[in-house]
């Protein structure tokens, strides 16, 4: 794929998740709860985590919160990543795409999804951006109940 046909699916799924997210909202129950903040533009975000019985696998993520797209559209393509994980995966996960913001890695076949979140690597200042809602998600996962906390915020993070 050329990198102008690569640049404008980036373009494209960033603006459909933006306009059509797929998974607003609140999980019921909520067993995993925390806010994040992106301090460097006003990005926020409200993440909610279904788990199963056993606590050690993620049901459903939801998300709300205002932002802009590509803070949006990165928490809806990870909420829809994530469902039927285990946590452990999800925190590898994490890593992964703070790596993949950085150049370094990118998602399996399985998860492609997430790759086309490579293109804001191009934009150093969006980087924060889209690692909100990961951030957000590594924090709610290292929780050990759905506590309403203090925001987390993403300002040290690269």
């Amino acid at each position: 794929m050329s990198l102008d046909n690569l640049r404008d699916l980036y373009q494209q799924v960033i603006l459909e998740r933006y306009k059509k997210p797929r998974n607003k909202g609140k999980t019921n129950p909520i067993d995993r709860y925390q806010k994040g903040h992106n301090p460097s533009c006003g990005d926020t975000i409200e993440l909610t985590l279904k788990l199963d019985a056993a606590g050690d696998r993620i049901e459903e993520v939801k998300f709300d919160g205002e932002g802009c797209a590509i803070s949006m559209a990165s928490a809806d393509l990870m909420a829809e990543a994530l469902r039927g994980k285990k946590v452990e995966e999800a925190l590898s996960m994490v890593q992964r795409f703070q790596a993949m913001m950085r150049g370094e890695d990118e998602f399996p076949q399985e998860l492609r999804k997430l790759n086309v979140m490579q293109g804001v690597a191009q934009f150093p200042v969006r980087i924060k951006c889209a690692n909100l809602s990961w951030h957000t998600l590594k924090a709610a996962l290292e929780q050990a109940q759905a506590d309403v906390g203090e925001f987390v915020s993403n300002e040290a993070i690269d």
